[in-house]
């Protein structure tokens, strides 16, 4: 089953922990090799932070004695996991990924470290970001700039950049992101990957802030449905969670036979920002069709954000990080990304009554997300309207006065509080993935992964995963 030491960075949790049980492998030869693999691939992605293979080979020893005392914490026991920096863990800085911040040493774990590793699961790094989160890429002025696997000249997206590079890459199967206007899911779809952004406050997180989300990014939905058993667990310190529900997160797969007869709103236009790409468009095109075929009703659908609500939404932002870059000493100030500077100070001008209908897109955006999709029981859609774009850019347009014209598609859930998801549905001509966006209503974020599961049996072959170049 488990084929040769070098594969192993590329077996599933469910495999791994088979594959522990049976004390065919051990959690210490499986992190030996993920970091095997890391080496060869880390010098051309700069997907880590904090990457410590020591640290990493001692907690591999502890899930190891645990197996063998047949004590085993569960589903994750072992198995490798990296987790965004923007993730508190006990003893390490939290940088955000800018220059500007100071480098303190966090006094706990946050929310999804803390249920990794009491889950026994194996941090082997922490994975990048670029300035506050506030870009769709790997630019940062702390970390170095992170690359795309399946091309190194394009971006792996953002801000959950690292994390979606190494899922692609194979830094082992589990990773943690976050995401509050796309962050998750835009990543995985410029890299290939699975993303769940789940529910607003289904898996708790520190500090927690209106639209954002953590969320399991993978190679499988499975993976993620393995690791939603665990972030999913309560933490008292997020005043947003939800009431702790034990979903049944293992009945993930319910095969195609979920598809039919279900309401699947198509939408092909987001209503504001960039047009879809054809390459794009076509790809959402032809996974429709999968669904039709599977007995799924596929209805297209009238878009229902406009210009104003992204706007709005962007402005508000704007000026919130206006406020907190003024806040900095000019020195830290100035090590900030220059294109992040720029977007926040444009702010300066707005009065209040500018930040007061600038806030109230917030709440409109959600009104309409919900309204559109009351009709279907999900809705499938680009997760962008392009693929990855050059890895030095900040955003696809260049411009920090137009940054978020790319996230139409994947903002309203966030402000809707319903789960969504991204899928790998096709290529374009030059080889880089396409991602399709599944959403459906707040609360049933397994019904998205039984979906998201059912379209992966139906979709097209896939690619080979991406190797590190030769030496």
């Amino acid at each position: 089953m488990t084929g040769p030491v070098a594969a192993l960075h590329a077996l599933s949790a469910a495999e791994l922990t088979a594959a522990y049980q049976r004390a065919e492998l051990s959690p210490v030869e499986v992190t030996r090799a993920v970091l095997d693999h890391i080496a060869r691939w880390e010098p051309h992605l700069q997907a880590s932070y904090l990457l410590r293979p020591e640290q990493a080979l001692e907690q591999a020893r502890a899930s190891e004695a645990r197996w063998r005392k047949g004590q085993s914490c569960g589903v994750l026991d072992g198995v490798p996991v990296t987790v965004k920096e923007n993730i508190a863990t006990r003893g390490d800085p939290t940088p955000l990924g800018t220059a500007a911040t100071h480098l303190v040493p966090a006094t706990d774990d946050a929310p999804p470290a803390a249920r990794l590793r009491e889950a026994g699961a194996v941090m082997v790094c922490k994975t990048t970001m670029p300035d506050y989160g506030m870009l769709s890429s790997g630019l940062s002025s702390f970390h170095p700039l992170s690359r795309n696997p399946w091309d190194l000249g394009k971006t792996p997206g953002g801000s959950s950049a690292g994390g979606a590079a190494a899922a692609a890459a194979g830094y082992g199967p589990l990773h943690v992101g976050t995401d509050i206007g796309g962050s998750l899911r835009l990543p995985a779809g410029w890299c290939g990957i699975f993303s769940l952004k789940p529910s607003l406050g289904r898996i708790p997180i520190d500090p927690p802030y209106t639209g954002r989300a953590a969320g399991p990014m993978t190679r499988s939905v499975a993976d993620a449905a393995a690791m939603m058993q665990v972030l999913s667990r309560p933490d008292a310190r997020d005043s947003m969670s939800l009431p702790y529900q034990d979903i049944a997160w293992a009945s993930f797969d319910q095969g195609v036979g979920k598809l039919r007869g279900l309401k699947i709103g198509l939408l092909l236009d987001a209503g504001c920002g960039l047009p879809v790409e054809p390459e794009v468009l076509a790809a959402i095109q032809a996974a429709a069709r999968h669904f039709e075929t599977a007995g799924a009703i596929v209805t297209p659908m009238l878009p229902f954000m406009m210009q104003a609500m992204l706007d709005g939404m962007d402005h508000f932002w704007r000026m919130r990080s206006h406020l907190d870059l003024a806040a900095l000493d000019p020195a830290d100030q100035a090590k900030v990304l220059p294109y992040i500077r720029a977007w926040a100070d444009s702010a300066a001008g707005m009065d209040g009554k500018a930040v007061f209908r600038a806030a109230s897109q917030f709440h409109a955006v959600r009104v309409a997300s919900v309204k559109a999709c009351a009709a279907f029981d999900y809705v499938i859609s680009p997760t962008a309207p392009m693929p990855a774009f050059a890895a030095e850019l900040p955003s696809p347009t260049n411009d920090p006065l137009r940054p978020l014209e790319h996230i139409g598609f994947t903002v309203p859930y966030n402000m809707s509080e319903q789960p969504a998801a991204s899928i790998n549905c096709g290529y374009t001509a030059a080889g880089l993935p396409i991602g399709l966006q599944i959403a459906g209503p707040r609360f049933d974020d397994l019904g998205v992964l039984q979906v998201a599961r059912a379209f992966e049996l139906i979709r097209d072959t896939q690619r080979p995963w991406p190797q590190p170049p030769a030496a």
